[in-house]
């Protein structure tokens, strides 16, 4: 297929329905994993921060290894269909953690049930998918083609937020995870059955270890500078946004005493006019360019975080939470975009893991290990069925607020094309 600035509609609807599924999975991860583990098994805060950070690590190394795998065998499609499978399951598996006791059984099981659905969610979606989308666009058309990505994110985000509290007390966590899991299986498998191979994908001429070792040496930093730059700042943003994204629906419902599902539904708000928003970013960032764009979101998004620690009426939570997750969307398009022009062609798989060592093994072991420790040390105390933990504080927020500034550094150093 010809990568025309217009993509045929079985590639669109391909992407649709994988970026959909797989961020359906991933958005009951980032969050309700995390609240189960609170409320189910332990309300410690640092069970949260370790059940986060090694999960990170496991995405990361197979999104790169899995990633690599792809550009030598020359195939997606594969990758993305086993990948789809078993992530749906896995999802599903997740709550019989809660069935172990004592407490630290029942959170390395969630830990480990957590790391083998990470494994096919990165395989299927962070490496191969990502390497798909890069292998069938431009430069005219990915600006576009991620912000519709980013769409389908913020769609299966306000489904999650919208009625995961209503389910969650109408039949529980184990039926809501059974529900996701299937949902995951009917929209992602057809997405992967769908998808046809890029035409110009070839398998590559280095062996499986001759392309993880070619890319490990300073002949291939120096050549790709400018992605690493890119990377630089996803992994500060990283940092700065995992501090408190953790432990957002645990600050709304046990600081503010906001009941879980209106807290959802202040969530659901932020991310519907963040939809609305999120096609017209795109069509921004393919006109007047990434780094601009990518500028403007990294200051909005710390005034925002900044303004939200010290809002306690519903409408100013629910303002200051919209501007903040339009900030994080519009610097994701920017930023995803911005990396995919880069790429070298014949590693697309494998640094599109590179993306997720620097945005999600350091943005969220370290993000939610300083917000742990935050939490532990300033927070309040509070005991849930007898067991002893802390609520996270408002300062979580202002921390990452300061923090999220220093993406500018690299950001403002890095340049759009290779020259």
């Amino acid at each position: 297929m010809s990568k025309d600035e217009k993509l045929s509609t079985k590639i669109k609807w391909s992407i649709i329905l994988l970026s959909f599924a797989g961020q359906l999975a991933w958005a009951v991860e980032n969050q309700y994993f995390n609240l189960f583990l609170y409320n189910e098994i332990a309300p410690v805060p640092m069970y949260v921060s370790l059940l986060v950070a090694i999960t990170a690590v496991v995405s990361t190394v197979t999104a790169i290894f899995m990633g690599a795998l792809s550009d030598v065998k020359g195939k997606r499609r594969i990758f993305m269909l086993i990948g789809y499978s078993l992530w749906a399951f896995t999802t599903a598996v997740f709550p019989l953690a809660g069935l172990f006791r004592p407490v630290i059984l029942a959170v390395t099981i969630a830990i480990l049930f957590d790391s083998i659905m990470t494994f096919f969610g990165a395989m299927a979606n962070d490496a191969a998918l990502n390497a798909y989308v890069t292998d069938v666009t431009n430069t005219q058309n990915r600006g576009k083609i991620t912000s519709l990505m980013e769409i389908m994110f913020l769609i299966a985000t306000l489904i999650i937020y919208g009625f995961a509290g209503f389910i969650i007390e109408a039949v529980g966590y184990y039926m809501f995870f059974y529900i996701v899991g299937a949902l995951v299986a009917l929209i992602g498998i057809p997405g992967a059955l769908f998808a046809p191979e890029p035409e110009d994908l070839r398998p590559s001429t280095l062996s499986y270890w001759e392309t993880i070792k070619s890319t490990f040496n300073r002949t291939a930093i120096t050549n790709n500078k400018n992605i690493f730059l890119i990377l630089l700042g996803s992994a500060l943003w990283g940092i700065a946004f995992n501090v408190f994204f953790p432990f957002v629906l645990i600050y709304l419902e046990h600081f503010l005493l906001i009941p879980i599902f209106l807290a959802s539904i202040l969530i659901f708000v932020a991310l519907l006019i963040s939809i609305i928003a999120a096609y017209p970013v795109g069509k921004l960032v393919d006109k007047f360019g990434r780094k601009k764009i990518a500028i403007g979101a990294v200051f909005l998004e710390s005034v925002s975080l900044f303004l939200f620690a010290f809002s306690e009426l519903i409408v100013f939570i629910a303002i200051t939470a919209a501007i903040w997750v339009f900030a994080m969307v519009t610097w994701d398009i920017a930023s995803k975009t911005w990396v995919r022009d880069l790429l070298p062609e014949d590693k697309r798989g494998q640094f599109s893991g590179y993306f997720i060592l620097f945005n999600v093994l350091i943005g969220m072991t370290i993000g939610p290990l300083i917000g742990g420790v935050i939490s532990e040390t300033y927070g309040i105390p509070i005991i849930i069925e007898g067991i002893a933990g802390f609520i996270p504080p408002p300062i979580v927020f202002v921390v990452a607020a300061f923090l999220m500034l220093l993406v500018l550094i690299p950001i403002i150093k890095a340049k759009e094309f290779e020259k």
